[in-house]
């Protein structure tokens, strides 16, 4: 295995990891440190993706100092000082909402650059397969994060400080790693600015991906943490079983993209997010308990699972990019634009929470990925040479 390969697999690795960790603690930290209640859970979706929304102009910047691989360990370094920050300093709502920024900034700047690396990683048109290598990894990730969480709770109860020294600890080593590659050495420097009518169904993806996101993250844990009493301990399970699904299913999942085709699976994608919304709001009228609970089980691990399936988007920017020097700023303005239309949606969802009850909430998110569905069946590729 080439040496850069090597290193940005374990990168993925441990940012695997910090993620993992992080998101499989953050609702129950956000429930029984900081009293949160769904209203002002959504509200700190706000600040938390605020740093997405403006990544165009921040990555923009970046660009222009240092290349992809460099960002990404900058991007590391922030989500590291965030995550101890909120293990150890966040103790009112300021400092929270202070170091929830960093580490959110630190995240966005790494979803970013990862897709442009690892498409530099690539061979032929395989970069579906590349990518979803690069998923599996990141899954392996999240399994040794999320296990370790799972072990520290059986043992010694709900430690938050604990944890988020182990984010610390996997995103710093995630920074170092992506500091010593080389990949992009030599290659022509990516473009600081690419607004193009041509990318406007990936923008329009884009956005969709971003509302699903922000519902499901805010949302998705908080119906069993907020609702259903689920602990920590849990949550980390359901974690675990998610990213070890994706060790296997992602990089066949990649290899899938290959074969089908972009439109055919962001579009099956949007269909079965259908399925996962109509359970998050009917499945406790439908289901007797317990049965009812599993049934929330199952769709929060199948939507973990389809989060692997964001990777056709690249390869579809990719494939109908006019320049590869326009990939990481396109990319950079998707963010940018799903969070233009998605920063308020949490605080809309979370108003509709309080008012008229969850299930306003996944029906909201099942209408959108509808329109998703019908967004995707628009897209179209070249044709592959012979």
């Amino acid at each position: 295995m080439p040496r850069d390969l090597r290193r940005a697999l374990l990168a993925t690795m441990f940012f695997g990891a910090s993620v993992g960790i992080f998101q499989a603690t953050l609702n129950n930290y956000l429930a029984d440190i900081h009293h949160l209640g769904a209203e002002a859970r959504g509200w700190l979706e706000l600040p938390r993706e605020l740093p997405g929304f403006l990544l165009f102009a921040i990555a923009g910047a970046l660009l222009m100092l240092v290349r992809e691989t460099k960002m990404a360990a900058i991007a590391m370094s922030l989500t590291a000082i965030g995550a101890l920050g909120l293990g150890f300093m966040a103790s009112n709502t300021f400092t929270l909402v202070v170091f929830i920024i960093l580490w959110s900034l630190g995240d966005h700047i790494l979803f970013a650059v990862e897709g442009p690396i690892a498409l530099r990683l690539a061979k032929g048109r395989r970069e579906g397969h590349r990518l979803g290598q690069f998923g599996g990894a990141r899954n392996l990730g999240t399994i040794a994060g999320v296990g370790l969480v799972f072990v520290c709770a059986r043992l010694w109860g709900d430690r938050f400080g604990l944890f988020y020294t182990f984010v610390a600890l996997s995103a710093a080593m995630a920074g170092v790693l992506y500091a010593s590659l080389r990949s992009d050495e030599g290659q022509p420097p990516s473009r600081k600015l690419v607004v193009k009518k041509k990318y406007s169904i990936f923008y329009a993806i884009s956005a969709l991906f971003g509302i699903r996101k922000q519902i499901f993250l805010a949302f998705g844990a908080w119906v069993l943490v907020d609702l259903h009493r689920v602990s920590v301990e849990t949550i980390a399970l359901l974690y675990f079983i998610a990213a070890s699904l994706g060790v296997v299913l992602r990089p066949l999942l990649g290899d899938v993209i290959d074969w089908v085709g972009e439109r055919m699976v962001l579009a099956v994608d949007e269909l079965l997010l259908l399925g996962v919304c109509l359970t998050y709001a009917f499945a406790s009228d439908l289901l007797p308990a317990p049965y009812a609970l599993y049934g929330l089980y199952a769709a929060y691990v199948l939507d973990s699972v389809l989060f692997a399936l964001r990777i056709a988007r690249t390869t579809y920017l990719k494939k109908i990019a006019d320049d590869p020097a326009d990939i990481t700023p396109t990319i950079s303005m998707g963010i940018t634009i799903d969070h233009l239309v998605a920063m308020s949606l949490p605080v809309v969802s979370g108003y509709l929470w309080e008012a008229y009850g969850y299930r306003w909430v996944f029906l909201l998110a099942g209408a959108i990925a509808l329109a998703g569905f019908f967004v995707c069946l628009r897209i179209r590729t070249p044709a592959v040479e012979s």
